[in-house]
């Protein structure tokens, strides 16, 4: 039972309002300060101190008591650039038969601005177990180094973080990493017409081959197998000559079973080509369905899940529960929106799972 039903009709209300804002404000990855000083504004105007750092957003409950655990209310204000099969503006928050139609509204406005009407709520309660901080992150569309990586460092040890995608309101429980290897398979270039040289490609196809058809044993019971999908591929630079390199791109989507450098590992070993990872920030991540916020949800009939798509949850080094109203395959569709009810049910849903958590 909400303490204040009032308060949170309010709250409800503004993070509404505020959601058109930030509709009609572009905000692509790396060109979010304008979304940024929309979002400062609403914290001054209700006399919340924040701090900012490029285009991150954060600030901590009145009563925070760093005596205290800590959970992190995280989402993101970046957008992608608009599809070109949009019949709307996109930057014009139009309501309309209860939904709000506009870039971003679904993902993840809704998202965020439940979470900060979650914070506002939260934010003069004296008789919490926990603190409370609310995080507006940039540069998630483009997993990007001054969004929330750049913004953790600065906040105290997270007990665990509740990050805002939509998900219906449900509890992505799980959630697959992101590793990006760049493959060469190497060769000797030769004449096409004569028996010369070591045809690249050829080398390159059985790699591709081990990629297609390679089962990792271990298989997690929240997000499946591994996946692994060669994803580009380039070479040659004429008809009659042998190529000597072949580069091509496998994307892999890796389970809390392995780590990435045991990926990494496995495919070294398994495959001729040079392997380059791009990057290994991008983890899996979860948490324990016995943890006190998901046992909350669960408690209202929410559903337990593990997502394929990868969030800021990878940045983070803390249990995480991945869960927003809105739906994800809404998410840079042409026409995005989110319905209002959606946002009304997720300040309701938040609040009343924190309510239930005590650490």
């Amino acid at each position: 039972m909400i303490q204040n039903s009032d308060l949170v009709e309010t709250l409800t209300n503004d993070a509404i309002e505020l959601l058109k804002d930030l509709i009609q404000t572009e905000s692509f990855s790396k060109q979010e300060d304008e979304t940024a000083a929309i979002i400062e504004e609403f914290f001054r105007e209700r006399n919340i101190p924040y701090r900012r750092k490029k285009n991150n957003i954060w600030a901590k409950n009145k009563y925070f008591d760093a005596n205290k655990p800590t959970v992190l209310l995280n989402s993101h204000h970046d957008t992608v650039k608009p599809n070109p099969s949009w019949t709307l503006n996109p930057f014009n928050p139009l309501l309309k038969d209860g939904k709000l139609y506009g870039l971003g509204s679904n993902d993840a406005g809704g998202c965020l601005v439940s979470l900060i009407a979650t914070f506002c709520y939260f934010y003069y309660r004296n008789d919490l177990t926990y603190n409370v901080i609310i995080a507006a992150t940039a540069e998630e569309e483009i997993s990007g180094r001054e969004g929330l990586e750049m913004v953790a460092p600065e906040l105290p040890e997270i007990s665990f973080a509740i990050v805002g995608e939509p998900t219906q309101m449900h509890l992505a429980v799980a959630e697959k990493g992101l590793l990006v290897l760049d493959c060469i398979a190497h060769g000797k270039s030769g004449h096409a017409a004569r028996n010369e040289g070591e045809n690249a490609i050829y080398k390159a196809i059985q790699d591709i081959n081990w990629f297609q058809t390679h089962q990792f044993p271990k298989v997690s019971e929240n997000l499946g197998p591994i996946k692994m999908t060669v994803t580009i591929i380039n070479a040659g630079t004429q008809h009659n000559v042998v190529p000597d390199t072949c580069k091509f791109t496998v994307d892999i989507r890796v389970t809390e079973q392995y780590t990435l450098e045991e990926i990494i590992e496995t495919v070294k070993k398994n495959i001729s080509s040079e392997v380059i990872p791009r990057s290994i920030r991008l983890r899996p991540s979860s948490i324990p369905m016995e943890h006190p916020i998901v046992q909350a949800g669960i408690s209202m009939g929410r559903n337990t899940y593990g997502s394929p798509t990868t969030s800021d949850q990878a940045l983070l080094d803390c249990p995480s529960l991945k869960m927003g109203p809105g739906d994800s395959a809404r998410s840079h569709t042409a026409d995005e929106y989110v319905h209002i009810d959606e946002i009304v049910e997720g300040v309701q849903l938040y609040i009343k799972m924190l309510e239930k958590v005590i650490l």
